[in-house]
């Protein structure tokens, strides 16, 4: 049985940066995929799944995903978002997909900010609903940082002790 996947979805890297640190901090046997050539997920004892925050949500592909995830499977989720530390934006789209993951059994999940791309704050910033938000989002423009990324592995090792104290 493989140990670990890291499965991720990335438009801008942010994700993609995390996952590559979650995968660096798990032990052998393990594999690094994007969510779409992670179709399988037979014979992984524990699957991470990796996403960024999308209009305040969980993006359509991630979702999809999500759905299919077998009952009982371990997995844990981890984000990134533009948004400030604990920001209720952030949670609620990590509260949305440990729903969407129906019966899964969830073991954590994880955020760090990440930067939002300059065209995304430009649109947002024309819009006086999101002007607030947007202007909070540019200061994530150095995010995942050194720091992040070590919360990430950290995050995995917590995870991979979780399951292996967790024998079923």
């Amino acid at each position: 049985m493989k140990k670990y996947l890291v499965a991720y979805f990335s438009r801008t890297g942010n994700t993609r940066a995390v996952a590559e640190a979650v995968h660096e901090a798990l032990e052998q046997p393990k594999a690094l995929l994007p969510l779409e050539k992670a179709a399988d997920l037979e014979g992984y004892k524990v699957v991470f799944i990796g996403f960024p925050v999308q209009s305040h949500s969980v993006p359509f592909a991630v979702e999809t995903f999500l759905k299919k995830i077998p009952a009982g499977r371990k997995i844990a989720l981890f984000s990134t978002h533009g948004s400030l530390p604990g920001d209720r934006l952030s949670r609620e789209a990590v509260e949305h997909a440990v729903i969407l993951a129906g019966r899964a059994r969830v073991l954590g999940t994880f955020t760090c900010r990440g930067k939002v791309s300059l065209q995304a704050l430009e649109v947002l910033k024309r819009s006086p609903e999101h002007e607030a938000w947007a202007d909070m989002a540019a200061s994530a423009s150095t995010h995942p940082d050194a720091s992040d990324l070590e919360d990430a592995r950290a995050f995995s090792r917590w995870i991979a002790t979780l399951a292996a104290q967790d024998h079923p």
